[in-house]
């Protein structure tokens, strides 16, 4: 049994698969007479398996050195195309943190869209972005990495724009689509690019090739920046950061997903190809700098923002830019734990925000307050999910940030500071939402906000605990840092910049300072307030590009192109015009033009005779 376990583990994308298409049915109306809610509850139980497989597999794999499966598509040309699967510890832990926290999402699910007229169409789209996901865990191939990468953008796109009959979900969605896009593209050129310097796109063989590669710098240079582009995107990194924010407008239960581990594709795909990456410094030193402004930007930004769900997704890309840090400064090790704690913690966020989303008549966070009396489960898992995120001991985000801040200390140290400063600030912003919207009085907007129903509580209590436990569990399986090989003194500044953050906040937004809170300075704040003015540049400089180059390309095809061919057809037109009045319908006109016309053929094509003949005879 053991062993049909671990070698029917590639199998588990094909659960949530099946689960996804089983949902088809139901979704444009062609069973009716049971309602939508089957479909819900089949995907629900082919994610269960997904789950219960793969985390059974989780001890079988975890002593086993990784092995590769390997299936042949194609092979022409010289190009031989396979899609090769990686079965190791990591690939089926990534497997199993997916499908269980898609499992909670579809739970919680059940509650927050128990009236939603998109129900089948909303679980058929997460059972396909969860086959995606573990597919992509599984995957030890770039070209099939960005092909399933392909596939989770279009599933974003369907996910946000699940209501499409809102102008805002339908910008939001397209917004999406169109920055990740931007992403993919240059990813798509990197991933082209790689193939005939390396010879294969298998990331083992590519970190064996890097090993020993010997390559023109400027070119491995251009080829490093497109394959990180496409995982900026994915991240939501500055300056593809944008889509994150806008995808927010579509449902809760979705953003789960999203904000966890979706968010989190390009950043797997990132620490495949370090080896690679590592290859050229100046792209180790772009991913370090993109992070840095990132997780240092989103994390002002978040502090700023009135929108419950605005202040998680900047939230999210600050630590995504930790994340590229992490991998720019070759610390593969570090960039995993990080992924796995900010899951578990975002999702939780989510979670405890989604509440209120669910049954408030405003996202507005300057309009709640006093909901813990009403909202108590609610309000410890917001705070769990914070403490899990944040430098405090023993949780998991204390030991993934002093790990990665310990191995910047001696070497660059004000990356060490960064690191700290992005905890501080991301303290800051949680604990001001907590405070807004579950401390202080009661206002008009949640006076009357009782406590979600079971669906939702249930995957939210389940989650707290895990968070809670997830120290002692990477402790028994040897993955938390040991604590004789970090530096006491980075644990001690992280440690107090959380306290420093919390209590900053918690005294300003948990007292009773008149709010809401500005700075003296009201041009820094409408800066901060307003996306570092992001959005305006984009339609300043990408918007209005693209727009006169399409009023270019309008006027070109419109006066040059169309009127090359209207000019032949009106040439054509007015040829046959002339000749219907000219000609008079006897055969001997007919005879006659054909004899002129052969003349004239004749005389052109013996002319050159002519001239001979003219001066023997002159």
């Amino acid at each position: 049994m053991a062993d049909f376990l671990l070698e029917s583990v590639w199998l588990v994308p094909c659960y949530a698969l099946i689960g996804g298409l089983l949902s088809i049915p139901w979704s444009p109306g062609i069973l009716r007479r049971t309602g939508p809610r089957p479909s819900g509850y089949v995907n629900l139980i082919a994610t269960f398996l997904a789950f219960v497989h793969s985390a059974l597999t989780i001890p079988l794999a975890w002593n086993q050195p990784p092995y590769e499966l390997s299936i042949p598509w194609l092979n022409t040309a010289g190009l031989n195309l396979s899609i090769d699967l990686e079965i190791s510890a990591i690939s089926v832990t990534a497997m199993a943190v997916i499908a269980g926290l898609n499992f909670l999402a579809q739970v919680y699910a059940v509650g927050y869209m128990e009236m939603d007229w998109g129900w089948a169409r909303f679980y058929s789209l997460l059972g396909i972005f969860e086959a995606g996901l573990c597919a992509l865990a599984l995957c030890n191939n770039l070209f099939f990495s960005y092909v399933i990468l392909e596939v989770l953008t279009l599933g974003t796109y369907l996910l946000v724009g699940l209501w499409f009959s809102q102008s805002l979900v339908v910008t939001g969605a397209r917004d999406a689509f169109l920055t990740k896009r931007v992403g993919d593209l240059f990813l798509l050129m990197g991933v082209l690019a790689i193939y005939p310097l390396a010879g294969t796109w298998n990331y083992w063989e590519l970190g064996e090739w890097a090993a020993t590669a010997n390559v023109d710098p400027k070119l491995m240079l251009l080829v490093g920046l497109a394959l990180i582009a496409g995982p900026m995107g994915k991240c939501a990194q500055f300056p593809l950061h944008l889509w994150l924010d806008e995808a927010m407008e579509g449902p809760v239960p979705s953003t789960i997903l999203r904000n966890s581990v979706v968010v989190a594709s390009g950043a797997w795909v990132l620490i495949k190809l370090q080896p690679v990456l590592s290859l050229s410094p100046v792209v180790s030193t772009t991913m370090v700098v993109i992070g840095s402004i990132t997780a240092v930007g989103a994390s002002l930004i978040a502090i700023a923002q009135i929108d419950i769900k605005r202040c998680l997704s900047y939230s999210v890309s600050a630590y995504m830019g930790l994340v590229f840090i992490a991998v720019g400064t070759q610390q593969d090790e570090a960039a995993l734990l990080l992924v796995l704690i900010h899951a578990l913690s975002a999702a939780l966020l989510v979670m405890g925000t989604g509440t209120i989303v669910w049954n408030n008549i405003t996202q507005d966070v300057t309009q709640l307050g006093g909901l813990w009396s009403r909202r108590p489960v609610s309000a410890i898992g917001y705070i769990v999910g914070t403490l899990g995120l944040i430098a405090v001991p023993p949780l998991g985000g204390f030991w993934a940030l002093l790990k990665l801040a310990s191995g910047v200390w001696t070497t660059q140290p004000w990356l060490a500071g960064v690191i700290i400063l992005v905890n501080g600030l991301t303290a800051f912003s949680l604990t001001r939402e907590f405070g807004l919207i579950w401390g202080g009085k009661h206002q008009s907007m949640s006076y009357r906000s009782p406590e979600v129903s079971w669906q939702m509580i249930l995957p939210m209590t389940f989650l707290v605990g895990f968070v809670l436990h997830l120290p002692i569990l990477l402790q028994t399986v040897s993955i938390l840092p040991s604590w004789a090989t970090l530096n006491k003194d980075v644990g001690l500044l992280l440690i107090w910049s959380s306290i420093f953050g919390c209590s900053i906040s918690g005294v300003i937004y948990l007292g009773n300072i008149p709010k809401p809170i500005r700075l003296p300075w009201k041009g820094l704040q409408d800066l901060i307030a307003y996306d570092f003015y992001t959005p305006k540049l984009y339609r300043m400089t990408i918007v209005l590009g693209v727009g006169l180059l399409s009023q270019l390309a309008d006027i070109v095809d419109r006066f040059v192109v169309d009127g090359i061919v209207n000019l032949v057809g009106l040439a054509s037109l007015g040829g046959g015009e002339g000749l219907k009045y000219s000609n008079s319908g006897q055969t001997q006109f007919y005879v006659l033009t054909v004899l002129l016309g052969v003349g004239f053929l004749g005389v052109a094509l013996t002319w050159k005779y002519w001239n001979s003949f003219l001066e023997v005879i002159f």
